[in-house]
């Protein structure tokens, strides 16, 4: 850890969505003034980066933990971060639950997240994700994610992502998740770039590791913790200040 707790309740979803205040001091850039080399790609994490829909999970977690007269701590909802949805009930739960009643309790508890989330979509969104998807759609684009295959395509589907991205993956489709670098070299793959020409953006810990340890550049959304260890650059929301002058700033590897 890094030493700094995680950002917590819906009060941080509410600043990133309403208030959008840069990390850094510089006003946005018109997206005319970005361009990104050709040959890079960008691979987006999904909660945290896309959606702030951290405070969301939080809050379902501790209702589905009480169904079964678990008091969920602070110390828990940090450690849920980053994580497969099979890790985190073994977590919560005990390791001697059966492969099926992982992956029971954890469908459960995603379909209440799911129900929580509702129409809520369009306002949980990460400040400035759509105009940043617009401006950069040229550029081959991935989603890696940790989370369950029906989040990721709930989220796709309900606000209209799903065009951007030429490769999805989600936590079912490796056999390793983050903190391991599996995910992220797929996505390489699958986009047809080398990993070291890859910018990932994540908001975890665990995240950040996997994109390191696959060879890329990271840049930090500071959704759930104020600071990212590794990260080249980190910024409150697609609006932030230098992310467009940093983006035009790199270059190809090989």
């Amino acid at each position: 850890m890094d030493g700094e707790a995680p950002r917590s309740g819906l009060t941080g979803m509410a600043q990133n969505s309403e208030n959008g205040a840069s990390r850094n001091s510089a006003s946005p850039r018109s997206p005319a003034s970005s361009p990104l080399t050709p040959g890079l790609a960008l691979i987006f994490d999904m909660d945290g980066v896309l959606i702030d829909s951290n405070p969301l999970h939080r809050e379902a977690w501790t209702e589905y933990n009480r169904r079964y007269g678990v008091q969920t701590t602070p110390a828990m909802l940090e450690r849920m971060y980053g994580k497969r949805n099979d890790d985190i009930v073994r977590d919560y739960f005990g390791e001697s639950l059966s492969a099926e009643e992982v992956h029971r309790r954890g469908a459960e508890k995603e379909k209440l997240y799911r129900e929580m989330v509702g129409g809520r979509v369009e306002q949980v969104l990460v400040r400035g994700i759509r105009n940043f998807l617009e401006r950069y759609r040229q550029a081959p684009m991935a989603l890696a994610s940790n989370a369950e295959p029906p989040n990721v395509q709930f989220l796709l589907d309900r606000a209209g992502l799903r065009p951007y991205f030429r490769v999805v993956l989600d936590g079912s489709q490796v056999s390793r998740p983050k903190p391991d670098p599996e995910i992220y070299r797929l996505a390489a793959t699958r986009l047809g770039v080398d990993p070291v020409n890859c910018i990932v953006f994540e908001d975890s810990l665990s995240g950040v590791q996997a994109a390191l340890a696959a060879g890329m550049r990271v840049i930090g959304l500071c959704t759930t913790y104020g600071n990212l260890p590794g990260a080249s650059i980190c910024v409150d929301n697609f609006e932030s200040g230098d992310l467009g002058s940093w983006l035009a700033a790199q270059q190809l590897a090989v």
